[in-house]
């Protein structure tokens, strides 16, 4: 996968520090540091797009390894959004999915419009009526 200049793609999911800030300014739902914690510690695999030293852009697999995988947590710094820094994240992705998942594993995600033009390229389709993605927050 080829990145604009000055950017390099790492085989890891960012830090907390990173992971939050990232999904802050990407416009992600926030989490807590202690949430954050424990589920960045569960990532099955994760990449992160580097631009000089700053984390820009980040993409995570979780799952069991063997059934069921999601991908989580596709964000984009909004200053690098328009350059593909998106399309390289789920090209990481999917070479991994591809090299490691076994052939009759379920990879899914939940997309937001219009992100979910991104995931056709990749082979995600709706599965509405099927099948509808159905989602809840705990709350204390």
């Amino acid at each position: 996968m080829i990145l604009p200049e000055g950017f390099q793609i790492h085989p890891t999911a960012p830090d907390i520090n990173d992971y939050l800030r990232l999904r802050d300014i990407a416009g992600l739902s926030p989490f807590t540091s202690s949430a954050a914690e424990v589920g960045l510690a569960g990532t099955y695999f994760g990449v992160s797009i580097l631009f000089e030293e700053t984390i820009v852009g980040m993409g995570r697999i979780v799952g069991d390894g063997g059934l069921f995988f999601q991908i989580v947590d596709i964000a984009v710094d909004p200053d690098y959004q328009g350059r593909g820094l998106g399309f390289s994240v789920m090209s990481a992705l999917m070479e991994y999915l591809k090299k490691y998942a076994p052939p009759s594993a379920h990879v899914s995600l939940l997309a937001d419009v219009p992100a979910n033009k991104l995931y056709e390229k990749f082979g995600f389709a709706t599965t509405a009526p099927q099948s509808i993605g159905m989602a809840t927050r705990i709350e204390h």
